[in-house]
């Protein structure tokens, strides 16, 4: 495996590293600190979108936008490579052209090094993204991805899986999808939904009759301000109160025959291509959202590892070297879940099924960042879990990482079934929070 970063993942992390101390932290720790997530029409994002960060991965000249306000921010005295992710350099000399994985893995790493919630909260087409470039026609690909290649304000997109009565088992979605003439009519309800109450589209998976399971699979693009989408409440969450993560009705929700994802004909041939096409999705996003965890958990350490530096008695010999043994441990576990999380976007990238390295991703990263965030509070002692510090706010954080994108549960439930061979690649997975 030799992952080659090219100029463009560069540029996008660099970005993403010069403006993680001067906004997304502060942003982050005040949207805790107030239980409120940052506003839609806070002025950050209009320059997270005129930096050309949307347009990462969706082609055009972002990169070069992207490495211009990366050199803004070095030109003003800010440093991109504090905190910054390691081992993010170029290695050999063979073009990355086609790493858009490899990137979204290290960019949402180091975005969460600052602060994960305000990095799911940046504008962009999100979770809603890959089921559009998977699933939808040239035609769909082309007019729900346009809006996010533009750079004059910021624009968000939105992904809906989860239900409240099918949480961890796609195959029991409920969400209806009749066809009516030129029309669909959705009617159901989806909950911890990301960013929705400001999307300009949603993603929204739902089935034409719960007694096919997976066979009656679609997908379909619900556009703001169609009527029967509403709202229903933003969730109060535990940590991560940056972004949005919301609950919507679908009430006779009518959306165009243009809005089904791939069309009539993507779901010919195969009985479960609905759902295959949301696992594809899931085999991209896992990945991702693993590496996001990492990104938590290096914070947590390098903050403990400078109180042990700089704080710990050159007489407490002992004490700071049973902190550091800890801390190795915790850093160990870290390391093997960034390249865990690299070698399953790797693969997507190259072409290689990912499932079961996009679970095993998903599963080991969590649990070690967890350890690590625990590790480095009980070096900190006390000063690490006072309500309002940094480290406090981490545990809170990083817990919901082991929920969102599939169950621990379920993802060893994946592995197990591709370790015994009972399921192919194609396994029962499922999403807490898209």
């Amino acid at each position: 495996m030799d992952i080659s970063i090219d100029s463009e993942t560069r540029s996008a992390v660099e970005l993403v590293r010069s403006i993680g101390r001067e906004y997304l932290r502060p942003l982050g720790i005040e949207a805790d600190r107030s239980n409120r997530p940052i506003p839609a029409d806070h002025p950050f994002y209009t320059m997270v979108a005129r930096s050309g960060y949307m347009q990462q991965g969706l082609g055009g000249d972002g990169a070069k936008r992207a490495r211009g306000h990366a050199e803004d921010h070095k030109s003003a005295g800010a440093s991109p490579m504090d905190g910054g992710s390691e081992g993010v350099k170029p290695t050999g000399t063979r073009a990355a052209r086609g790493s858009s994985a490899v990137r979204n893995v290290l960019v949402a790493e180091e975005g969460s090094y600052w602060d994960r919630g305000a990095m799911v909260s940046l504008p962009g087409p999100g979770l809603g993204g890959p089921p559009v470039q998977r699933m939808g026609t040239p035609e769909q690909r082309e007019r729900f991805l346009a809006p996010f290649r533009q750079r004059e304000h910021p624009v968000w997109a939105a992904f809906a899986m989860t239900e409240p009565g099918a949480g961890s088992d796609v195959a029991r979605i409920a969400t209806r999808a009749v066809r009516d003439g030129d029309e669909w009519v959705l009617t159901g309800q989806k909950m911890y939904s990301s960013n929705s109450p400001r999307a300009e589209w949603v993603v929204v998976f739902a089935t034409t009759d719960p007694a096919l399971g997976r066979a009656g699979h679609r997908a379909f693009v619900v556009e703001r301000g169609t009527p029967g989408f509403e709202i229903l409440r933003v969730e109060h969450k535990m940590g991560l109160r940056a972004y949005e993560t919301a609950t919507f009705a679908l009430d006779a929700c009518r959306v165009p025959d243009g809005n089904l994802l791939g069309g009539d004909e993507y779901y010919e041939g195969s009985a479960r291509r609905g759902f295959e096409g949301a696992m594809s999705a899931f085999n991209a996003t896992r990945p991702v959202v693993a590496a996001m965890a990492v990104g938590i958990a290096r914070c947590a350490l390098d903050l403990a590892v400078e109180v042990v530096r700089d704080d710990y008695p050159v007489q407490g010999l002992s004490r700071r070297r049973r902190a550091l043994e800890r801390l190795a441990v915790a850093r160990q576990g870290v390391e093997v879940a960034r390249l865990l999380c690299l070698r399953a976007a790797w693969m997507m990238d190259n072409g290689e099924p990912n499932a079961l390295a996009a679970s095993m991703a998903k599963q080991y990263a969590p649990p070690a960042a967890l350890a690590a965030v625990e590790a480095a509070a009980a070096v900190l002692g006390e000063a690490g879990v006072l309500q309002g510090s940094l480290v406090e706010k981490l545990a809170r954080d990083v817990k919901a990482m082991d929920i969102v994108e599939g169950t621990q549960q379920i993802q060893r439930r994946v592995i197990a079934r591709h370790v015994i061979g009972a399921l192919g690649t194609s396994t029962e997975q499922s999403s807490t929070e898209q």
